[in-house]
């Protein structure tokens, strides 16, 4: 059976130009298409552990806007609950401007509109929703101050704390605190531990590293060389599944939304976990979009057996 998972996190309108090449400097070019769809690290992770069957509720901020009335609405139908999602009357819905080239790399200009605008009174009347789920995920997306009460908050009801510090910058100490998971990509690794990530002994020494800042179980995620993990009691890497991707946009959300539905809070299944996560994310990037890429627990299983 599937987890109970509550995500703290960014909303956004999601604007994808696809295009050949990047722009120089300067220069104007000819898109090849444009498509709007759900998107914010907070959105895809919360449609990532629905799509995996797990009972989610989401925790966060959009505008009175059309744009936030489609969010809620396009939220409510992944069968996320979203009691708890506020609506600011002078600011705007989160949006997002991503450009795509031609071999799948992209590009993301972000505006945080509400989801900048968050303070810690989202988290009015969510002790019984916390009191109840395994695992609050959230990103750096929204504001750290916000997060480290949430997080405060469900460490006090038992509850297994999960950070994805994307986009990578500079993280409250006191965050990292109450973190008892981590997930950073290489980039945002580097930038938390000041050591470059170069091999699995470089990596061990970051876990070490966010050991020492309280935090215990550190997986980063390598792109197409899999997963590192380090946990109390075991470490490793798990490989990628080997794909053509397309659009890599939500990769990193697929991934650690599926985990999420997946892991046992005592970790005991990690490698099978890390497994299933990393087939949802190789079905994702093989798709355009962000949350609209993103596969169900049918799709990852069914994939799994062949």
């Amino acid at each position: 059976m599937a987890n109970k998972i509550a995500v703290l996190g960014s909303i956004n309108i999601d604007t994808t130009y696809r295009v050949n090449e990047f722009p120089k400097p300067g220069q104007t070019i000819q898109a090849l298409s444009k498509s709007s769809t759900g998107g914010g690290k907070g959105n895809n992770q919360a449609v990532a552990a629905a799509r995996s069957e797990a009972q989610t509720y989401f925790i966060g901020m959009v505008g009175t806007d059309d744009e936030g009335k489609f969010m809620l609405e396009n939220l409510a139908e992944e069968g996320i609950n979203t009691d708890l999602i506020s609506q600011n009357k002078e600011i705007g819905t989160g949006t997002a401007l991503v450009t795509l080239n031609s071999a799948g790399q992209n590009d993301i200009m972000v505006y945080g509109g509400a989801n900048q605008a968050m303070t810690t009174e989202v988290l009015t009347g969510s002790e019984a929703v916390l009191a109840q789920v395994d695992f609050l995920l959230a990103q750096n997306e929204t504001p750290q101050e916000v997060t480290l009460a949430a997080f405060k908050l469900a460490k006090s009801l038992g509850v297994t704390t999960i950070f994805n510090p994307a986009p990578a910058g500079k993280i409250m100490p006191a965050l990292l605190e109450y973190t008892d998971i981590i997930i950073p990509n290489e980039t945002e690794c580097q930038a938390l531990t000041g050591s470059e990530i170069t091999d699995e002994a470089s990596m061990q020494a970051a876990a070490n590293a966010f050991k020492e800042m309280g935090v215990g179980t550190l997986l980063i995620t390598l792109g197409s060389k899999g997963v590192y993990y380090s946990t109390p009691s075991s470490q490793g890497l798990v490989p990628a599944f080997k794909v053509q991707a397309l659009d890599t946009t939500a990769a990193g959300d697929t991934f650690i939304g599926a985990l999420a539905s997946q892991l046992s809070k005592d970790l005991s299944n990690i490698v099978p976990a890390l497994t299933y996560a990393q087939k949802a994310s190789s079905l994702a990037v093989q798709k355009m979009g962000a949350a609209s890429s993103i596969p169900s627990a049918e799709e990852i299983k069914t994939a799994l057996t062949r």
